[in-house]
């Protein structure tokens, strides 16, 4: 057989790649996991009972500037590498951004602090349990996240693998900071962002063999 002939015979009944399978696969997997998150959130913790009260404040706001900033930019590069061949490049320094931020604020709340507050600001009542419940609540994300992957072209797995895990680590304590009591900025820079490394490096170590193709 002649290679213009097996190449015909192989593209028969091929049509056009979909343009959106990329956009509507993230978009199906992080609503599951989402949702998922904020109903584990809800009947694991619940919601702190003044909520609609710090709402309206905008240290509130700022506290899901963090994560919530994390997770577009995790996105972008999620999708970036969902596409073979794409290389993760500056998108990664990106990330720094917000981190520079919450560390410079924390610094700065830390130096006007008294001494003996210090170590409340930074550890407040829950940093025994905060990493590992914003680990727990990133599970159903990081499933969905995964699934999405697995379906698209990743060639970077362990890029792939880690900006995913960060994608469901991030978007994980967006929900959990509808329990979360706790409002200083130290805190935040510490132990959200533990939090959130954690699924990042299960993703970096898992991302060869779960998205192999």
């Amino acid at each position: 057989m002649k290679t213009d002939e097996l190449i015909s015979l192989l593209a028969t009944g091929e049509g056009p790649v979909d343009r959106y399978a990329l956009a509507r696969r993230m978009t199906w997997a992080l609503l599951a996991g989402v949702l998922a998150a904020l109903l584990m959130t809800i009947a694991l913790y619940g919601v702190r009972s003044d909520l609609a009260e710090v709402a309206r404040t905008p240290l509130f706001w700022a506290k899901l500037a963090l994560p919530g900033s994390l997770a577009l930019l995790a996105l972008w590069l999620t999708q970036r590498l969902a596409r073979p061949g794409v290389r993760g490049g500056a998108a990664w320094g990106l990330l720094g951004l917000p981190l520079l931020v919450v560390w410079l604020g924390a610094a700065i709340t830390l130096s006007g602090a008294p001494v003996e507050a210090r170590a409340e600001l930074i550890f407040g009542r829950t940093w025994r349990t905060c990493a590992l419940n914003i680990a727990l609540l990133c599970v159903p994300v990081f499933i969905a996240v995964t699934w999405a992957l697995r379906g698209l072209a990743p060639t970077r797995l362990r890029q792939a693998g880690s900006a995913g895990g960060l994608l469901a680590g991030s978007t994980a304590t967006l929900a959990y900071c509808l329990h979360c009591p706790e409002m200083q900025v130290p805190f935040w820079g510490a132990w959200y962002v533990l939090g959130m490394a954690l699924p990042t490096l299960f993703g970096a170590a898992l991302g060869p063999r779960l998205l192999r193709w």
